[in-house]
C-alpha cells in the first residue's frame, strides 16, 4: 500500500482529514458552501506550522555514521539548527541511534536525553510513534522509503512557510461533481504506481470510477489508503499548464448503491508543488484523463 511506502506522510500529517464529502448534497448552493469549507481546511493543513510548507530538507542516511548539524564539516549539513546536533548511525540491518552533541539544546520526543533509538514512519505505531528530534523552530523524524532511510526536516519558520503565495483555484462548478458509476473488482486489480524518487510500487485497486463527460466515457482508478474513502492520483490535460503537471490528488467517500461522487473541485496538488522534499506519487497512465479537467487547484505561483 502507497500508506507503506511513498504517500504515508501525507496521512501524518492531516491531509486526509480535509476529503470528506456528502453524497446527498447535490444543490449548487450546497456544492459551493461544502466546496469553500474544504478550502479553507484544505489550506489550514498545508500553512501550519508542521504542514507541507515547513520542510526544509530531505537527508538520505548512509549506512554507519552520520554526523548531523548546520555546520559544513557534517556528514548531513541541515538548513536549521544548531552547527553540531549529534551523530546518527545506521546499521546495515536498518537500526538507528542518534547521540546529541553535549551542547545542541536539542530534545528527543520532547525529553532532554542526549541518546535514543530512532522509529521511523514506517515502523511506527500509536503506541512508539516515529521519533522526533527538536532544536529551536526545526525538527526532524526519519522516513523510510523502499529500504532507504532519509531525515525529514520542518521547521515553522521556513521561507516557504513564511513567504507562501496562497492557494489559487479554478471557479467552483458544481457540474464537476460528478456521480460516476463504480465497478467493483474481485479480487481487487493491481496497479503499478511511480513516484518522484524512481520507485515504482505494485498497488491494490479495489474498482473503477466510470463517468461520462461531453459526450465521452472516462475511467479512473483508485487506491484505499483508509477504510473509509478512496484516494485518486490524476492528471489531465491541464497538467503541466494551468494545474501541477506530476499529479493531483482527490478523495473521494466509499461508494454506496454502485455509485461514487467525484468532485473535481476538490483536486489539489501534492505537497511536491511546494517543496522538493517530498515523495509524492505520480499518477499512473491509467489515471491520466484526455480531458482538461478545469475544477480544483490550479498550479502554485511560488513552485520550486
Amino acid at each position: 500500500m502507497l500508506r507503506t511506502t511513498v504517500f504515508a506522510f501525507v496521512l501524518s500529517l492531516g491531509v486526509a482529514a480535509v476529503h470528506a464529502q456528502n453524497p446527498s448534497a447535490a444543490t449548487p448552493a450546497d456544492v459551493s458552501q461544502q466546496v469553500l469549507q474544504w478550502q479553507q481546511k484544505r489550506l489550514a493543513s498545508l500553512t501550519a506550522p508542521s504542514g507541507w510548507l515547513s520542510l526544509i530538507g530531505l537527508e538520505w542516511l548512509n549506512e554507519g555514521v552520520n554526523r548531523v548539524g548546520s555546520a559544513a564539516d557534517n556528514d548531513i549539513v541541515l538548513k536549521a539548527g544548531p552547527a553540531h546536533l549529534g551523530v546518527v548511525t545506521l546499521s546495515k540491518e536498518g537500526a538507528m541511534h542518534i547521540v546529541l552533541d553535549n551542547d545542541s539544546g536539542a530534545t528527543i520526543d520532547g525529553k532532554p536525553v542526549l541518546e535514543a533509538n530512532l522509529v521511523d514512519d514506517m515502523h511506527a505505531s500509536a503506541a512508539s510513534p516515529a521519533t522526533i528530534v527538536a532544536f529551536g523552530s526545526a525538527n526532524f523524524f526519519v522516513i523510510d522509503r523502499d529500504g532507504r532511510k532519509g531525515l525529514r526536516v520542518k521547521d515553522s519558520q521556513a521561507e516557504t512557510r513564511s513567504h507562501f503565495l496562497g492557494l489559487d483555484y479554478f471557479p467552483i462548478d458544481p457540474s464537476w461533481r460528478i456521480v460516476a458509476d463504480w465497478v467493483p473488482f474481485d479480487p481487487p486489480h493491481e496497479l503499478e504506481v511511480g513516484s518522484v524518487l524512481g520507485t515504482i510500487n505494485k498497488e491494490k485497486v479495489p474498482g473503477k470510477a466510470v463517468f461520462h463527460r461531453d459526450g465521452h466515457t472516462y475511467e479512473l482508478l483508485p487506491i484505499q489508503e483508509e477504510p473509509d474513502s478512496l484516494f485518486f492520483v490524476i492528471a489531465d490535460r491541464t497538467s503541466g499548464h494551468e494545474t501541477y503537471g506530476a499529479a493531483r490528488f482527490l478523495y473521494a467517500d466509499l461508494p454506496k448503491d454502485g455509485k461514487v461522487v467525484l468532485d473535481f473541485n476538490r483536486a489539489y496538488n501534492p505537497p511536491c508543488a511546494f517543496t522538493p522534499y517530498a515523495t509524492c506519487p505520480l499518477a499512473p497512465p491509467e489515471n491520466r484523463l484526455d480531458l482538461r479537467v478545469i475544477a480544483g487547484e490550479k498550479n502554485y505561483r511560488g513552485g520550486h
